[in-house]
């Protein structure tokens, strides 16, 4: 992609989406960030934070509100002022890429090391992650709602 297919102020979905990609493939293939993801326990969080993060932004800088960014990602309006303002490393991390990106005008965005073949392995990494994360938050809620109900047994034969 070339820096005259990305608008660093988003208007519409494909732009946002673009802005997102650039954000997000970059901040990834940041040093400090390739040794985070080395770390596999660590790995879904990251990305996903790293995800959430670029989504938030591309969509801040196309004038959406916070309410708004929240809704459409189904996260917290907390959890998006936090990447925004760079409460987060994740948000530090993309706001970073993003002045780096606009500060540096290069003409390339996305490195020229990788090849469609690795952006199309990396984005279904990506996929896998995210829906490996999506099982376990169902596993913990599921867990929750039973060790809630045993707690509510217990208490119930205490009394």
């Amino acid at each position: 992609m070339r820096m005259s297919e990305i608008s660093l102020s988003p208007i519409g979905k494909e732009q946002i989406h673009k802005l997102e990609t650039i954000l997000l493939v970059n901040s990834i293939l940041r040093p400090e960030v390739l040794e985070e993801l080395e770390n596999p326990e660590g790995r879904i969080t990251w990305v996903d934070s790293l995800a959430v993060a670029a989504a938030a932004l591309a969509r801040e800088r196309a004038k959406m509100t916070v309410s708004q960014i929240a809704e459409e990602l189904g996260r917290t309006e907390a959890t998006i002022r936090n990447h925004l303002q760079g409460k987060t490393r994740a948000g530090q991390i993309v706001r970073e890429t993003f002045e780096r990106i606009a500060r540096d005008g290069a003409d390339i965005i996305l490195p020229t090391m990788l090849s469609s073949e690795e952006i199309s392995r990396l984005k279904d990494e990506l996929e896998r992650e995210k829906k490996l994360r999506q099982e376990m938050q169902v596993f913990l809620e599921e867990a929750h709602r039973t060790l809630s109900q045993l707690l509510s047994k217990i208490d119930r034969l205490m009394a």
